[in-house]
């Protein structure tokens, strides 16, 4: 199997100052990570845009494909930390794809209240897009074919690493 390695540090401190100066001083300002490398990513964009403890969240069940897909890893239970209600809410998600795990996870959101608004933020969007949704700030944009899938993996000592795999 061919990889292609992008280079996930730099796309991932291109995204942080894109954060930094677009949501300074926002108020109620909150992160939700999306499992797996969303989760990476909101965990470090927590500590950089110096907002308290993020959100993690699990989408399997609320997709909408899921009885197609199944379970691809073990579910892990939602965690979020703060309240919902009224807040200022980043979702932060390693690609950007068909768009389903982001309506699953807006889906999931509101389970815990209403946010005052809610922002998305990619790693990668590789087009491909079956619902009409977008990321209000991403470091890359790509192409994709459908064979080809992106994958974002943390080493032990937490630096990212970004390959295009083929299925």
């Amino acid at each position: 199997m061919n990889s292609i390695e992008l280079h996930a540090e730099a796309l991932y401190s291109q995204l942080e100052n894109e954060l930094k100066s677009a949501l300074v001083n926002m108020p109620k300002l909150a992160i939700v990570g999306i499992y797996s490398g969303g989760a990476w990513l909101a965990e470090r964009l927590a500590k950089a845009l110096d907002v308290p403890a993020p959100g993690y969240m699990d989408v399997s069940f609320y997709r909408d494909d899921y009885a197609k897909r199944g379970l691809k890893e073990e579910v892990r239970p939602s965690q979020i930390p703060f309240e919902v209600e009224g807040a200022n809410i980043l979702l932060v998600d390693d690609v950007l794809y068909t768009g389903r795990t982001t309506r699953a996870a807006i889906n999931t959101l509101f389970d815990y209240g209403r946010p005052s608004r809610i922002m998305l933020a990619a790693l990668v969007d590789r087009g491909g897009r079956e619902l009409p949704i977008s990321a209000d700030f991403v470091a890359k944009t790509i192409v994709l074919p459908v064979e080809q899938m992106l994958v974002l993996k943390k080493a032990d000592d937490g630096r990212l690493s970004l390959t295009i795999d083929h299925a």
